[in-house]
């Protein structure tokens, strides 16, 4: 060996860890700008949720004081009590609603991606874009259809009836999920369930289903979300009996009898916004998850 070059093969290798030191990211303006803007973003989310919180804690007494963002100084849990006892029906007839709500269309979209993606029925396409259709339609268009056709089959104002309708409006949506992550997937992986006799329910119990738990959190994070703050929909079909938490919210807060308890209705807001809030908190990563393993590819 050349021992001229053994002072240039020494400069070539990389130091040692000790003297390898992480390189500062300086502080440009437009690094600046961006967190200045996402703290603004983030105080402009958090500030509205810090009032509710503080108010909900707070007497009418210290309320009427005016110290909107001040801390409560005698905090207590009564208008929290109250709010539960107004709006307690209606988390359980939101339950009762949120849950069929939810499976039945993420089902009925698993089966239509997958007959949509491998078995191709004759008009397939055609099928495939009355629904992508029918997802772009405005709610509020098919409310009076809805209502005349459930009236005449005599479920209008019942369980039943709102539970169908949101089925069929998140339907569409859950196909399009199940649709794109399902031609994600190798289709020799089919081919190769079809070679050892599978049939169309067989390969997707057996094969497709539980491959498909990434893109069916992310469908159950849209629909339980949706469904649980939907309004228009619960006030219209649900009937007096199955109101929604939304509904009765709305009652609870624009009742103009007596006066008017804010430390309450702030506690019944936040008790109704409680559980996507929760499941947002708990669930994002494996959202950002579905998203990403193949929830808008196709």
């Amino acid at each position: 060996m050349n021992h001229s070059s053994a002072p240039a093969m020494a400069a070539a290798l990389p130091s040692s860890p000790d003297t390898v030191r992480p390189r500062r990211r300086r502080m440009n303006a437009a690094r600046i700008g961006v967190y200045a803007f996402l703290f603004g973003a983030a105080l402009f989310f958090l500030l509205p949720l810090y009032v509710m919180i503080t108010t909900s804690f707070k007497t009418m007494d210290e309320i009427r004081m005016g110290s909107v963002l001040a801390l409560p100084l005698q905090a207590t849990l009564d208008p929290w009590r109250s709010a539960w006892d107004q709006v307690s029906g209606g988390f359980w007839n939101s339950v009762a609603i949120t849950v069929p709500s939810t499976l039945l269309p993420i089902l009925i979209g698993a089966v239509n991606g997958y007959a949509l993606s491998f078995w191709r029925p004759r008009f397939a396409n055609l099928l495939f874009g009355v629904l992508m259709a029918g997802a772009f339609i405005p709610v509020q268009v098919m409310i009076y259809p809805l209502v005349w056709m459930m009236a005449k089959a005599g479920l209008f104002g019942s369980l039943p009836a709102i539970v169908l309708v949101h089925c069929i409006f998140g339907m569409p949506v859950m196909t399009l999920l199940f649709r794109n992550y399902y031609a994600s997937v190798p289709h020799e992986l089919f081919q190769a369930a079809r070679v050892d006799g599978g049939g169309f329910w067989r390969i997707f119990l057996q094969v497709m289903l539980p491959m498909s738990l990434p893109i069916i959190v992310v469908a159950a994070i849209m629909q339980v979300t949706g469904v649980w703050n939907d309004y228009i929909l619960g006030l219209v079909f649900a009937g007096r009996d199955n109101l929604p938490m939304t509904v009765q919210l709305n009652n609870v807060i624009n009742t103009t009898t007596g006066t008017r308890l804010y430390n309450v209705n702030m506690a019944a807001t936040i008790l109704t916004a409680a559980l996507p809030l929760a499941i947002y908190f708990i669930s994002g990563r494996w959202f950002v998850r579905g998203i990403a393993a193949g929830a808008v590819k196709g």
